[in-house]
């Protein structure tokens, strides 16, 4: 089914990439960036089995400067993937375990007396790096969760009526469990709508099951993950952000775009659709994937290709619909479906 899906949207989009392609010469040179973009997925590679549409979301979000929640069941992959991919860049990183009694302060920093100076000094806390690694985000109460409103919204935090600003580049990346709710608390939409994308992360096919067991028995090392070594620097990442933005989108595309957003709030099977925000998200996350493709401008393809995770977390299905088994990704398919894809 999964396989039809995208056939369909490459012959429905081939037409509009053939003509643009005719069209424009590259006028952005992509060549460094997507060279850079390979040899971090092959360090990744490695030490990872499958999981190819997660790696490549996470590329997309690096160089969409914009926060990522992995959701799946334990064992998939979701935290050493997020961690393999911070190794490959030679930035700060800090990983969080959230837990239930963890408190604000344990994330942002408080202010401590210097018995020294005779005054108070804040102490700054794992938050202020360049790539956050957060596990297990659900398992924290709403005051815990909502530290990280500010930050991830603003890239700064207020403290005691003084601002300090995240260093760039600043990317937080949370996992979280869908199945076990015992001791979990639901994240509300206001914070689920400043991460970027959703990913579910699902099991591997049975030939990558048998890959990553010959994997394990073949492997001598005691951990695999020293062998993924940095690729790109942080002035390297920051470029590559800024060269994304720079991509072209045509008129009908941002269109399109459009009425694909304003589908979700007319939907009826929605219970609430999307904001205005989750139109820019798509915008940035299309030049994203045209540049992980090495193209200067965006296509239809683009656009569906990013569409399920920038919308998924940003919409609610209606209760009756909930019952009878209708997700969001299949509501997002129907709407994707029903709307003309621009020539």
């Amino acid at each position: 089914m999964e396989n039809l899906e995208n056939q369909n949207i490459e012959n429905q989009s081939s037409i509009y990439f053939d003509k643009k392609e005719d069209q424009f010469q590259s006028r952005i040179d992509m060549i460094e960036l997507r060279a850079s973009l390979e040899k971090v997925k092959s360090e990744i590679a490695q030490v990872i089995v499958g999981q190819e549409s997660m790696i490549e979301h996470l590329l997309a979000a690096l160089l969409s400067n914009g926060h990522v929640l992995i959701e799946g069941v334990p064992g998939v992959a979701k935290t050493i993937t997020a961690k393999l991919l911070a190794k490959t860049i030679d930035v700060g990183f800090s990983r969080i375990q959230f837990t239930p009694d963890l408190m604000p302060s344990d994330i942002l920093g408080t202010s401590v007396f210097s018995v020294k100076n005779s005054e108070f000094e804040f102490k700054k806390g794992p938050i202020f790096s360049n790539f956050i690694l957060i596990d297990e985000i659900n398992r924290s109460p709403a005051k815990t969760q909502a530290a990280l409103f500010e930050v991830m919204e603003e890239r700064q935090i207020t403290m005691d009526g003084t601002r300090y600003t995240m260093e760039e580049p600043f990317l937080v990346v949370a996992t979280q469990n869908p199945i076990e709710h015992e001791g979990t608390y639901r994240l509300p939409e206001a914070q689920l709508d400043r991460f970027l994308f959703k990913i579910n992360v699902g099991y591997p096919n049975l030939e990558q099951e048998i890959a990553i067991i010959k994997n394990q028995h073949e492997s001598k090392a005691e951990d695999k993950t020293e062998v993924v070594k940095s690729v790109i620097s942080a002035q390297q990442l920051k470029s590559y952000q800024h060269l994304v933005k720079e991509i072209i989108v045509e008129a009908q595309l941002m269109e399109y775009i459009a009425k694909i957003i304003i589908n979700t709030r007319e939907n009826q099977f929605l219970y609430l659709g999307a904001s205005p925000r989750a139109s820019l998200a798509l915008l940035t996350a299309s030049k994203a994937f045209a540049a992980l493709r090495g193209r200067d401008f965006v296509t239809p393809e683009d656009i569906k290709e990013a569409s399920y995770a920038v919308l998924r977390h940003r919409v609610i299905v209606s209760p009756e619909r909930e019952m009878e088994g209708l997700t969001a990704d299949e509501i997002i398919r129907q709407i994707l479906e029903g709307i003309e894809i621009p020539r």
